[in-house]
């Protein structure tokens, strides 16, 4: 499977910029798609999903011009979307035979798979009641059970574990490893800790633009040499962070501990091991270092 985006522009106006020369070729695996709120994952993701156009360029699947051909993308496609929304008055059962009927699903095995997908979402203790009794990480999962319905071979999460509490964030992960085998799997998020559990590659967005896309090895060098650590008192803090690229402050009695990036410490400090959070952070705040 390959996936190639070539210079692809959502210009929506005058002044309002979704996507610029935006280029990609992704493969086979999970691919973290990271980036602040507004970097314009969901704009490439929506036309990914055919559901938007670009304002140029192109979107070529195994060959394919998907958006000359929109119905190719779509037969193969497993999408959840930011704002998944159930009908409240159906059950899970209710609500997946319809979504497969939607997608064009049926025969003797459709049940079997709704129970495997439901089992896989941990929803079968709840799979008969209305999914408007459902909490918000719960219709969360019956989302991604939707979204695998058809077997997809392209399968996109858009923000995927909002709702989720810390162990259906594990399962949601094992999950998604457990798919990864010869599917592209586009995972886009704002938070970093689900993207380096589970991706192959990360491709870093901001503003609309491509920073970085590689493997998270090949990223967290990147800023090796550059994170260091240190204790700053109560009345300083406020100070170092208008100075410094803060990562994290965990404040103790009487002063923080206070995570943070910089290319030019001294040679005798020591700097800590890096992450794929600081290189995130790095990217994000220096938009000068593209490395595509």
């Amino acid at each position: 499977m390959e996936l190639i985006i070539n210079n692809l522009v959502k210009q929506y106006n005058s002044k309002k910029l979704g996507l610029s020369d935006y280029s990609i070729t992704i493969t086979s695996g999970v691919l973290g798609l990271l980036g602040p709120n507004g970097a314009g994952k969901s704009t490439l993701i929506k036309m990914l999903a055919t559901i938007a156009k670009p304002t140029s360029g192109e979107i070529i699947l195994n060959g394919l011009d998907i958006l000359k051909f929109p119905d190719e993308m779509r037969k193969i496609l497993g999408y959840l979307p930011q704002d998944f929304g159930v009908y409240p008055n159906l059950n899970a059962y209710e609500f997946l035979n319809y979504m497969a009927a939607m997608k064009g699903i049926g025969g003797n095995g459709l049940k079997s798979k709704i129970e495997n997908l439901l089992e896989a979402v941990n929803l079968m203790e709840v799979a008969k009641n209305p999914l408007g009794t459902y909490s918000g990480g719960m219709k969360q999962r019956i989302g991604i059970a939707q979204t695998l319905l058809n077997n997809p071979k392209v399968i996109i999460f858009d923000e995927p574990t909002v709702g989720l509490d810390p162990e259906e964030r594990l399962r949601f992960r094992d999950l998604i490893s457990e798919l990864a085998q010869e599917k592209i799997i586009i995972l886009s998020s704002h938070i970093v800790s689900d993207i380096e559990s589970i991706a192959d590659e990360v491709a870093v967005m901001k503003k609309g633009k491509l920073l970085a896309k590689q493997t998270q090895e090949v990223l967290i060098k990147k800023v090796e040499g550059k994170v260091f650590e240190k204790n700053i008192d109560k009345e300083s803090i406020i100070h170092f962070k208008k100075e410094h690229t803060v990562i994290s402050s965990y404040r103790f009695q009487d002063h923080f501990r206070v995570r943070y990036l910089d290319e030019n410490a001294p040679k005798n400090r020591i700097p800590v091991s890096p992450t794929l959070e600081d290189t995130y952070l790095f990217l994000t705040k220096n938009q000068e270092n593209v490395a595509v």
